[in-house]
């Protein structure tokens, strides 16, 4: 698949993975320990950007614990759409854009987000794209979070490949995230493994 196809499988994407299906399910354990690191780490007027937002679930469990200047990116633009119904005072508030991220990120000044945060996106990133990952970092002033599918799951990433298939369908490529971002300058301050993601916190020195 080449980075024009992986964008547009997303961009396109309904059922099963879609904005509608993350509405629907809602926040999850993901949500929470990102709360918890925002807490620990960051004040209330924190600038927050997430890329691959879809419809919004974490964004808004960060905005009911209080984060209200808040960003997004996604490919798709059916994401707004739901989020607007169904969490409408997020899509009042918060800023949004639609595209790739290769493409908007590299529009944004430098450390324009105290934090940058990925759930399951970045591990979507074509490998030709890869030089987006030092365009994240460029507008980091202060934390970039990921949680991201490391092979948690027994049947994913155990087998020494770079990249493997969800349901014969799209891309995951595997990526040591640690090395990924140790690389470009960032000291990572924490990682926590969970039943599907591991979370890595990583800071700007």
């Amino acid at each position: 698949m080449d980075p024009d196809d992986n964008h547009r499988s997303w961009a396109e994407r309904s059922g099963e993975f879609s904005p509608e299906y993350y509405a629907q399910i809602g926040p999850n354990e993901v949500s929470e320990t990102l709360r918890e690191v925002f807490d620990h780490y960051v004040s209330e007027d924190a600038a927050v950007l997430e890329l691959g937002c879809s419809s919004g679930r974490h964004l808004e469990h960060l905005r009911q614990a209080g984060y209200e200047n808040l960003t997004g990116i996604d490919l798709n633009d059916e994401s707004f759409e739901i989020m607007a119904d169904h969490y409408p005072t997020l899509a009042e508030t918060g800023t949004f854009h639609t595209g790739a991220i290769e493409d908007i990120v590299p529009e944004m000044a430098d450390g324009a987000f105290d934090v940058v945060y990925s759930v399951e996106t970045l591990q979507h990133v074509h490998p030709d794209d890869e030089w987006v990952f030092e365009e994240l970092v460029r507008v980091t002033d202060d934390l970039l979070i990921t949680a991201e599918n490391e092979g948690n799951s027994p049947k994913r990433g155990r087998d020494g490949s770079t990249v493997s298939y969800v349901n014969d369908d799209f891309p995951l490529y595997h990526r040591d995230w640690k090395a990924v971002f140790s690389a470009l300058g960032l000291a990572q301050l924490l990682r926590e493994g969970g039943k599907r993601d591991t979370v890595r916190v990583f800071r700007v020195v």
